[in-house]
């Protein structure tokens, strides 16, 4: 009988580090029922102690998940340990999550610590968490670039304290497949009490090994994978769960383990994870890229027609490739409209909320004659971000554009109540939206993205766009959706500028760990 490898999610914690990722608590709340409904075993929803927001998001998620266990991150220290219980407390399951560096350079250069501080630190940390749930994890921060015998030595003290599940992080992407795996074999074989926990890994992709060397690590006995949907993660992103899922489930003649994973779940995930994020899915993406199951090539399509296995190892259906299903039109009720919503794991948080998305879906109906899930996951999306950052807003823009004469934006914001206007030239249409905008609200902002995507098929489909921009060192995205681009263009770069007027006042959970 095979046995079951943990899925761990941590898109709402290490995903929400990629520059420009953050998200809110509602958006949180709406991956975390996604997630849930894909059945994955554990929801990293948080660093509670980075901010007052993150704590509330990673208290909201624990307050509605009840399927899968709700945990979060801390530090090896008492406030975060303290903080990361309370705000996982309402959740059905939960799991503390510690961790503290062992790597020589992490060790010497960041914490200004001995080994033998570090490893007494580490003791204290499980044992404390212990005081709150029996579920803790521990992580060895830099694992990847540790020495060996010091690993053993501190894995088997937290073991012996209480973790019940040791993750080994290789935090920088520096590990080969190879090397990864005997890493996890010898600690295995190594450490006496070993036996008494679960080995789970969490692998970087700055070296694009993420995914092999968790498979190399489930090979050689790890039981739990810590991943995020699409790769999402800072620099270059974690192992990507869709992959690791459907590697073990295809290859089942290698790997003798199972995940309790709802495949088709995945897609749509994907698709809510880029909506919310702004970070748009790379055509060629395996699993979830919109190539993924394409095939041009005449031999190939040649090949499929006779039998798909000749060219697929999967089935597309089986992660959840589908005709886009029409779900709604114009003459759709405000009941079907909500009851769909909740079929699609959507619950909007008061009747407020209800009537202007359904107001919303009117406006869209009218321009656009099917209405697919993906539209609905879009609207909500605005809607919510709306009401999160509604200090300046869209009223009116107009946009002149024809061959041989320079194009002309006129945009009207209403900026905390008051209507201001501006009208810009500009290279193009976008271009000139744009600096109308700059020209009313002189963010100073630094355009370092702009990326456009159709939401669903068809030349009436909604365009949704994708802005990333800078100031100060702060990076945030902003998404905008709308069957004419330019507006959604707009909308994308407003809701960039009413990110960045949010102060967020961020810690992130690698800094420096002060004295307990």
């Amino acid at each position: 009988m095979s046995d079951s490898l943990i899925i761990f999610d941590t898109t709402l914690r290490d995903g929400e580090q990629s520059p420009g990722a953050s998200m809110t608590r509602d958006e949180k709340v709406r991956i975390a029922r996604s997630l849930e409904r894909m059945r994955v075993d554990v929801i990293e929803a948080g660093f509670p102690a980075a901010s007052r927001g993150d704590f509330e998001s990673v208290h909201a998620v624990a307050s509605v998940i009840k399927d899968s266990r709700v945990c979060g991150l801390a530090r090896a220290i008492e406030g975060d340990i303290q903080a990361t219980a309370d705000a996982i407390k309402p959740a059905e399951k939960n799991r503390i999550h510690t961790f503290i560096a062992t790597s020589p350079i992490h060790m010497q250069e960041k914490l200004h610590m001995t080994p033998e501080q570090v490893l007494e630190r580490a003791v204290w940390a499980v044992k404390f968490a212990r005081q709150f749930t029996d579920d803790v994890e521990f992580s060895p921060e830099d694992a990847g670039r540790s020495e060996e015998d010091f690993l053993c030595q501190v894995i088997e003290a937290v073991i012996d304290a209480g973790a019940s599940t040791i993750n080994i992080p290789d935090t920088v992407g520096y590990n080969l497949p190879g090397q990864f795996g005997n890493l996890i074999a010898n600690l295995r074989q190594r450490i006496p009490n070993s036996d008494k926990a679960i080995f789970s890994v969490h692998c970087h992709n700055d070296l694009g090994m993420a995914v092999a060397n968790s498979l190399s690590a489930v090979l050689n006995g790890a039981r739990q994978v810590e991943c995020t949907i699409n790769g999402l993660g800072e620099r270059a992103g974690n192992a990507a769960l869709e992959e690791i899922v459907m590697a073990v489930k295809t290859r089942q003649d290698i790997f003798d383990c199972t995940t309790r994973i709802d495949t088709t779940q995945i897609v749509p995930t994907s698709r809510l994870v880029s909506n919310i994020t702004g970070f748009a899915v790379q055509p060629n993406k395996a699993i979830v890229g919109a190539n993924a199951f394409a095939h041009e090539s005449g031999i190939h399509q040649d090949g499929v027609i006779k039998k798909r296995e000749t060219y697929e190892i999967m089935r597309a259906e089986d992660v959840g490739w589908a005709h886009n299903r029409m779900v709604l039109g114009k003459h759709s009720g405000r009941n079907a409209f909500r009851t769909h919503l909740k079929e699609l794991g959507i619950e909007l948080d008061s009747e407020s909320s209800l009537n202007s998305a359904f107001a919303k879906f009117k406006e869209l109906a009218d321009k656009k004659h099917e209405i697919f899930d993906e539209d609905l996951q879009a609207l909500v999306t605005e809607e919510s971000t709306e009401q999160d950052n509604e200090m300046v807003k869209l009223v009116t823009l107009k946009v002149c554009s024809e061959t041989g004469e320079t194009p002309m934006a006129e945009v009207t914001l209403n900026v905390d109540g008051t209507d201001m206007s501006a009208s810009m030239p500009g290279g193009g249409p976008v271009d000139a939206a744009f600096k109308a905008i700059e020209a009313i609200l002189d963010c100073g902002c630094k355009l370092l993205l702009y990326s456009v995507n159709n939401i669903t098929t068809g030349t009436d489909s909604q365009g949704e766009v994708t802005v990333r921009i800078e100031k100060e060192k702060r990076i945030v995205n902003g998404t905008g959706a709308d069957t004419d681009i330019v507006i959604a263009s707009a909308k994308a770069y407003l809701n960039a500028m009413n990110k960045m007027k949010v102060d967020l006042d961020r810690a992130h959970p690698q800094s420096s760990q002060p004295p307990i």
